[in-house]
């Protein structure tokens, strides 16, 4: 199963964005769940160290939604809005909150593959900076970070929203990024799967 999960608070550009993803990848035989921190209640980590003696977060919020579908996943994909040149805060609380998952188990992540989208106002708004971001979250946590390749999606699929929907709609450069990061995620996951199973 491929969990995408959407950080923007809001219904607009990224979660469409994410969704199309999504149905790029069940027209290629994956099974996939869709999460948004929109509308939910998702606080920052307050690193108190609980999760390390009880081997679960203290926060009991809507990060509990979430915990077990990551549990299942066989891949990840994480798309953000860019804030002030990153990743959105609802994002980043996210992946922060996941620390419990590998306090509880080191092996928690590993090997998982992972995407990332970004999208931006701007066309060049921190896009790439942000993506990074989620790339080193994968990376400090076992999960193998899969871009689409040279000319076009060097990191992974970039979007320039105009700040509006249909300003992403009409991104033809951004859904050749997509494309080409998912084609990638799904060849590597489906390889990834038979090593693992041999």
């Amino acid at each position: 199963m491929i969990v995408g999960i959407c950080g923007s608070p809001r219904k607009q550009a990224t979660e469409y964005v994410l969704r199309e993803a999504l149905n790029m990848l069940e027209k290629m035989g994956f099974e996939t769940k869709f999460f948004t921190v929109r509308g939910k209640n998702i606080s920052f980590c307050r690193h108190c160290d609980y999760c390390l003696k009880n081997k679960e977060c203290a926060v009991k919020d809507d990060m509990y939604e979430l915990y077990p579908l990551l549990k299942d996943a066989k891949g990840i994909i994480i798309a953000t809005p860019v804030y002030n040149g990153g990743v959105s805060a609802q994002t980043k609380a996210v992946m922060d909150r996941c620390r419990a998952l590998g306090a509880a188990d080191r092996d928690f992540f590993r090997h998982k593959v992972g995407m990332a989208i970004a999208v931006g106002g701007d066309r060049i708004g921190g896009q790439e900076l942000a993506i990074q971001q989620i790339i080193t979250f994968y990376i400090l946590n076992g999960i193998v970070p899969v871009s689409g390749g040279s000319f076009g999606a060097n990191l992974g699929a970039t979007f320039w929203s105009k700040d509006t929907l249909e300003g992403v709609k009409k991104d033809e450069e951004g859904f050749r990024s997509l494309r080409k990061t998912a084609k990638k995620f799904a060849e590597f996951s489906k390889k990834f799967e038979v090593r693992k199973q041999n």
